[in-house]
């Protein structure tokens, strides 16, 4: 319903309610019990601990690898076997894996519970005629809030009564300046949040004046309401990386059932037993589907999501750690994510060419008298306009405090939207008084006559003064203008003959470091784009000092994406680096844009409008200290410091993630396609099978886990921000990733089925398959764990520092003394029918086990120069 665009008596009547003395406690009740509570669910689409964990069993490679693992347990069962290791191993895993999952995600949630208030919110209400202070969530349609300043509105409200009221409403509508409110009868019914001045919202708070409030929104129906149903109504989408895996895992998972069926078909034709090609091909489709990969990714995230919390960044689900690192556009809000919030002086003119440090203090001097704010608990409190005029004149030595004393206020004219202007007159010691006058330039400079040093004011100094105002204002600043005047003791002649002191400019600066994190996103492949509810100049302003802005660029506001087509927005999306005066709904449209481009979008903020945004794009990140609760909710990651460079470190924490992921999928598949091939090889040609299923899982187990995780804690030799974002059709396998899987593999199986046949050709004997198996199950283990550090980097290993990743020596370390001591301890080798090498077999496999390092070295310099 239009409330603004309705007397109050017309809203009195609606509403049923009684403007003078409030409801009574017992309708209050009758419509809390009908209306609800005055609260707003913020937690989105949250999810139950079981859901979760059924969420992370969700996955192809999972289900191909828990239904290999209920065959084996059903095919052992049946055959009266008690060795259910292999399917318990398996499942093992697969739980490890989920419980990890879930138990980060619970983790994030709690940290994101201590950033929310202690204490709950109240209300100033009139029933019954009299003032009472209640909970918000209490407030119900009909109330009348009593406001003032440093209330927090606690719902939507129309306005009955008010007196230099301003409501900040940066939260709700990005503005940065505090709105004037004014009971105004109408307003059209067309008039955007941000322009209904006779109106109060929900989040909102007032930083002057006071006033009271009919309530006529509550709850879901309020301005910031409508905003959390935009977000629930949202669906959660995949990041990247779980597109890539989830592709991943399907081709893997039914190119390993096709292979083992294969394999499966060719040992019946040549009449191996049935039990055992089952087993053999159970535990090839293990060794194919790489099933310690969920696990290793969630470790990874996880350890990087620690890392990341370490650096004031709070990441709610796991894969958003990575997704951040693969963004290609920073949609981000202005007011306090690339500013400061805070309203500061910047510039001082007198009207001379130069104005000396002394005018600008006697400027400050005369303006600070000229304000309402107060100084508590080792800061100003008041208007932000005020205080930063306040905090200005202390800087230069001027104290609020002081002046006040020894010149007290004896008369005012307070602040209004019609006048535009304030006055105070002050007492010297002397006896003598001070009229001061602060406002709006035009209607200050309309009451003066003459300006500093008593000269008259003539057409020369009135189109100076004007010039330097419309520069002032054309940079986007805040302009207040200040005059005074000497009366006489008796005299309240306060509207002309004033002399014009000079102007005073203020804006909301930006962020120290947010040019820095700017230039850095630009050096990553990434665009910047500011998106905020302030007007044109001021955004385009902080852009062009942030370096968002550049010649050539567009800026859009918001009535003209109303009228934009969808192929009008893609056509001008890559050149417009600025959307100003908008809305929610625009925010959402804009996230949405780059998204049908397909660019992997992330969207900064803090205020309630920003929410539907953070929930839209691929990665929200939401600031702890300013964010309201409903941004945090709907944000992916939070930045705990509220500072915008720290989106900088999350984007490079990213992109390790990402590259430490894909080494780690480079080398499990490099390393499962070498162990496929060795036994579909055999397979084929007729040979006897190279590997039993105990080695094939064997195998697995000490070069699946620990070498794979090693590699996703790996340390990056080069500069990951001064690479491209990867785009999101790119495959995993792109950049000859999947040929070079290929060809490792290929000679990784060439490797073991050499030491094979090394092993047939001399020596002979009852041991022969015993020593053969025992070679090529030493060499397919060792060659996969110093493979691993050919995955590291894209140059030479003799041109990094090779003991730098001391978790995959560690690796290395251990996998070789676990496979030795399964070769050598007697006990061990009867278990995987194996026999203890002699030096000069340990020899050759060795050798042979090195050979992947000479062929990588190779191919770095010879096609990845």
């Amino acid at each position: 319903m239009n409330w603004h665009s309705r007397t109050t008596d017309e809203i009195s009547v609606v509403l049923n309610t009684d403007l003078r003395n409030g409801l009574t406690e017992e309708k209050a009740e009758m419509i809390k019990a009908e209306c609800g509570k005055n609260i707003i669910e913020t937690e989105v689409n949250k999810k139950s601990i079981l859901r979760r964990f059924f969420e992370q069993l969700n996955d192809v490679m999972i289900i191909i690898l828990l239904a290999s693992a209920a065959a084996s347990f059903v095919v052992s069962f049946i055959n009266g076997e008690n060795d259910f290791a292999d399917s318990l191993l398996i499942i093992m895993i697969v739980i490890l894996n989920a419980v990890l999952g879930v138990i980060q995600e619970n983790k994030a949630e709690k940290a994101i519970d201590e950033l929310k208030r202690l204490s709950v919110p109240h209300a100033r209400v009139l029933r019954n005629g009299h003032i009472k202070l209640i909970d918000s969530e209490d407030v119900v349609p009909g109330d009348l809030l009593v406001l003032e300043a440093g209330d927090r509105v606690a719902a939507d409200a129309r306005l009955i009564s008010s007196a230099n009221l301003k409501a900040d409403e940066s939260a709700l509508t990005g503005e940065s300046v505090p709105v004037e409110k004014e009971t105004v009868l109408r307003l059209p019914e067309n008039a955007q949040t941000a322009d209904r001045r006779n109106m109060v919202f929900a989040s909102a708070y007032i930083t002057n004046g006071k006033g009271t409030a009919v309530v006529v929104e509550t709850g879901k129906n309020t301005e910031v309401g409508k905003i959390a149903r935009l977000i629930s109504n949202k669906e959660t989408e995949e990041t990247p990386l779980q597109k890539r895996l989830d592709s991943t895992g399907k081709i893997l998972g039914l190119s390993a059932l096709a292979i083992c069926a294969v394999i499966f078909v060719i040992g019946i034709l040549r009449r191996y037993s049935v039990f055992d090609m089952f087993m053999t091909s159970v535990s090839l489709a293990v060794a194919a589907i790489p099933e310690g990969l969920p696990a290793i990714v969630t470790i990874v995230l996880a350890i990087g999501m620690q890392k990341m919390s370490q650096q004031n960044m709070i990441v709610r689900t796991l894969p958003s750690v990575e997704t951040l690192g693969c963004a290609q556009v920073i949609c981000t809000d202005k007011t306090g994510t690339l500013t400061k919030n805070k309203m500061t002086v910047v510039r001082i003119e007198d009207g001379n060419e130069k104005t000396t440090i002394n005018s600008k203090r006697f400027i400050l001097r005369l303006a600070v008298l000229c304000t309402d704010c107060f100084y508590e608990d080792r800061h100003y409190i008041g208007d932000p306009t005020e205080t930063a005029i306040a905090e200005a004149a202390e800087r230069m030595g001027e104290h609020k405090i002081r002046l006040d004393e020894i010149m007290p206020r004896v008369d005012e004219i307070p602040f209004s939207s019609e006048t535009k202007f304030m006055i105070t007159v002050h007492k010297f010691e002397n006896g003598k008084k001070i009229c001061i006058i602060k406002g709006a330039p035009e209607r200050v400079l309309s009451k003066c006559g003459k300006i500093y040093d008593n000269v008259s004011i003539d057409m020369n100094i009135t189109e100076r003064i004007y010039k330097i105002n419309a520069d002032m204002t054309n940079k986007a600043l805040r302009v207040i203008a200040v005059a005074y005047k000497e009366i006489p003791n008796n005299s309240r002649e306060y509207d002309r003959d004033f002399i014009f002191a000079g102007f005073i400019g203020m804006a909301d600066p930006p962020r120290e470091e947010a040019r820095q994190a700017v230039s850095e996103c630009r050096r990553a492949g990434i665009k910047v784009v500011m998106v905020t509810g302030d007007h044109m100049l001021t955004a385009k302003s902080v852009a062009e000092k942030t370096e968002i802005y550049s010649d050539g660029d567009i800026i859009v506001e918001g009535n003209m994406l109303d009228n934009m087509s969808s192929t009008e927005l893609n056509e001008k999306l890559d050149k417009i680096s600025v959307f100003a005066r908008v809305s929610p709904e625009h925010k959402l449209k804009i996230v949405e844009a780059y998204k049908r481009k397909g660019m992997i979008a992330a969207m900064t903020g803090d205020g309630v409008n920003d929410a539907p945004a953070l929930r839209a794009a691929d990665i929200g990140c939401a600031m702890g200290k300013t964010g309201t609760d409903t941004a945090k909710a709907a944000a992916d990651m939070i930045i705990a410091d509220d500072n915008f460079s720290t989106i900088v470190c999350a984007v490079r924490e990213g992109r390790i993630i990402y590259k430490n992921i894909k080494k780690a999928v480079h080398f499990l598949l490099s390393s499962n396609v070498g162990e496929i091939l060795t036994v579909f090889t055999a397979m084929v040609f007729g040979w006897s099978t190279p590997l039993l299923p105990i080695h094939l899982l064997w195998i697995n187990f000490i070069t699946d886990s620990l070498p794979a995780i090693a590699l996703g804690l790996d340390v990056p030799e080069e500069d990951v921000m001064t690479e491209k974002p990867v785009a999101p059709d790119k495959s995993l396998f792109a950049g000859g990733m999947g040929s070079r899987i290929i060809y490792e593999g290929v000679m990784i199986a060439a490797l073991a089925l050499t030491a094979f046949g090394i092993g047939h050709k001399y020596y002979d004997g009852n041991e022969m398959h015993r020593v053969s198996r025992t070679m090529a199950f030493a060499v397919l283990s060792i060659a996969q764990l110093i493979h691993a550090f050919n995955m590291r980097t894209n140059k030479s290993l003799f041109k990094i520092h090779i003991l730098r990743n001391k978790w995959l020596c560690m690796a290395f370390v251990i996998g070789i003394i676990l496979q030795a001591s399964v070769i050598m301890l007697p006990p061990l080798a009867e278990i995987f029918t194996v026999v203890p090498l002699n030096v000069k077999q340990w020899l050759i496999v060795m050798g042979l086990s090195f050979v992947p390092v000479v062929f990588s070295e190779i191919e770095k310099a010879v096609f990845r120069k």
